[in-house]
């Protein structure tokens, strides 16, 4: 087998690197929706249910609107997502899978130009409006990172993965996938950390950030799969008879 190969990464390690680097992403998205764009989460569902539930009963200062607005847009993004992935197979990379991330990150980039044009603090409707297209464009990368199914890692969300490394500790001691699970707990923290600091010139600076991670994410993982089909593609023919190998999903 020539060195190349050796050396070369599995695509279930690309996928788990590439995925870790969208969870940061998240982190930031969520840090400027909700401390800069009216404690709005755009990626953590579960944290707006909560805030629409102490909304409702007249908690000051919640708002009903932004959250209720992320939960659709969410709820659209992840269903035009999972529609546009599904011709390709569970676990696998493709053209799609590469084309929605980059989708994501192209939206966040014109989210974060919008925010330089309006200023730093948008009032509603503008305000609503960002909302909207980046509550979409996180269910998108939400349903796509869901069906590349890269375990404990969803992008968006880590308290089943906080769960999971509890649970499994108190079974199982060590062996679990436990360096992962840090990984993307602490990552998501971190692009939290990050978010909050670029707070501190402009919301869209985060948002820029966020873009340019997905963007970049988007770019090496179809260099990886394009990469791996075209070694595929120049191996030699199986033999007759001997099974036939699985096309590149489209």
């Amino acid at each position: 087998m020539p060195i190349s190969h050796l050396s070369r990464p599995t695509g279930e390690r690309v996928h788990l690197t590439l995925m870790l680097a969208l969870t940061f992403s998240t982190g930031v998205v969520d840090a400027v929706g909700y401390l800069g764009l009216d404690k709005v989460f755009a990626g953590n569902m579960t944290g707006n249910v909560v805030v629409l539930g102490m909304a409702a009963a007249g908690a000051d200062d919640l708002p009903l609107a932004g959250p209720s607005i992320a939960l659709a847009g969410f709820l659209c993004g992840a269903l035009v997502g999972g529609r546009v992935v599904r011709p390709v197979d569970g676990g696998q990379w493709s053209r799609r899978i590469g084309a929605v991330f980059a989708l994501v990150g192209v939206i966040l980039a014109a989210l974060a130009t919008a925010l330089f044009v309006i200023g730093p603090a948008p009032v509603a409707p503008p305000l609503l409006i960002v909302v909207t297209f980046l509550s979409v464009a996180m269910g998108l990368q939400a349903a796509t990172a869901r069906h590349l199914a890269v375990k404990d890692i969803t992008t968006v969300v880590v308290t089943s993965l906080i769960t999971g490394l509890a649970a499994d500790a108190a079974v199982s001691g060590t062996k679990q996938p436990w360096p992962r699970r840090v990984l993307a707990l602490a990552l998501l923290t971190a692009g939290a950390l990050v978010g909050a600091l670029t707070l501190r010139w402009h919301p869209g600076l985060g948002l820029a950030l966020a873009a340019g991670v997905t963007i970049a994410v988007a770019t090496a993982g179809t260099l990886a799969w394009s990469s791996r089909s075209g070694t595929a593609a120049s191996s030699p023919a199986p033999e007759p008879g001997a099974g036939s190998t699985r096309r590149p999903s489209p």
